[in-house]
C-alpha cells in the first residue's frame, strides 16, 4: 500500500490530466465518427461519398509512434498547419504558436482512432432497415433530425463499443505523450516509463499501472453490459 500512496502523491496530477485527456479525445471521437459515418449513410453526392469513404480510413493503417511524429511536424510552430494559416491570411506570422501540448495529444488521437469508430458506425448504420430513412423523409423530416432521431438510436450500442475500444487503446499509448508533450503534466504512461528508466521503481511503476488497469476496467465494464444485453436479445 505504500507503493500506491507514493504514486499518489508523484502522479495524482498525471492520472487527472490522463483521464481528462482521453475523455475529451472519445468525445471529439465520437462527434467525427458520428459526422463521417451519418454522411455516408444519409449523403446525397456519391462521388463525395466514395471519396470520403476512400480517405477516412487512411489512418487505421499508421501506428501510434508514426502519428506522434506526422503531429510533431503538422503542429510545430513552423509546422506545415501554421504555414496554410499564414499562407491562407488567416493568422500573422507573429501569432503562430506551436500545439504541442495537450491539444497537440488530442488532435492526434482523435485523428489516429475516429476512423476505427467511424468504420464501426458506418457499417451499423448501413445494416438499417432503409424503409425506417425513407419514412422519416416521407413525412418531411430533413437528414439531421433523421440522424439523430433514427438512425443513431439503432446503431448507438456499436458507437458506443467503438468508444470504448478507443478509450482502452489510447490509455494504454505511449509514443503520442511521450513525442508531443513529455513535459508535466503529461499522461499516465509517460510517468510509468520516468519510474522505470530513471529511477528504476518498478514497485511504483506497477502501482501506477494497476490504476491504469482500474481506469480501463471502467470501459470494460460499459463493454461487456453490452456484450451480455446482446446476448439476451440475440
Amino acid at each position: 500500500l505504500a507503493h500506491f500512496e507514493k504514486s499518489f502523491e508523484l502522479c495524482s496530477t498525471a492520472m487527472l490530466f490522463t483521464v481528462a485527456i482521453v475523455l475529451l479525445s472519445s468525445a471529439l471521437i465520437g462527434l467525427v465518427a458520428i459526422a463521417i459515418a451519418g454522411y455516408l449513410t444519409l449523403g446525397e453526392h456519391p462521388r463525395t461519398q466514395a471519396i470520403l469513404r476512400w480517405l477516412y480510413r487512411w489512418p487505421l493503417f499508421i501506428p501510434f509512434i508514426v502519428t506522434a511524429q506526422v503531429m510533431r511536424t503538422f503542429l510545430a510552430k513552423n509546422g506545415m498547419l501554421n504555414h496554410v494559416l499564414i499562407g491562407g491570411g488567416l493568422i500573422d506570422p507573429l501569432q503562430a504558436q506551436s500545439m504541442l501540448d495537450w491539444r497537440g495529444i488530442v488532435v492526434a488521437f482523435v485523428w489516429k482512432q475516429a476512423p476505427f469508430v467511424t468504420l464501426l458506425l458506418a457499417g451499423a448504420m448501413a445494416a438499417i432497415d432503409r424503409q425506417h430513412i425513407e419514412a422519416a423523409r416521407n413525412l418531411g423530416a430533413g437528414r439531421l433530425r433523421v440522424l439523430f432521431e433514427i438512425v443513431l438510436p439503432q446503431a448507438r450500442r456499436t458507437l458506443m463499443v467503438g468508444l470504448v475500444l478507443s478509450f482502452v487503446t489510447m490509455l494504454s499509448v505511449l509514443s503520442v505523450p511521450m513525442m508531443i508533450n513529455p513535459n508535466s503534466p503529461t499522461m499516465l504512461t509517460v510517468d510509468i516509463a520516468y519510474r522505470i528508466n530513471s529511477h528504476g521503481d518498478y514497485a511504483v511503476a506497477n502501482a501506477l499501472c494497476l490504476m491504469s488497469l482500474a481506469l480501463a476496467s471502467v470501459g470494460a465494464w460499459f463493454y461487456l453490459r453490452e456484450a451480455a444485453r446482446k446476448v439476451e436479445r440475440g
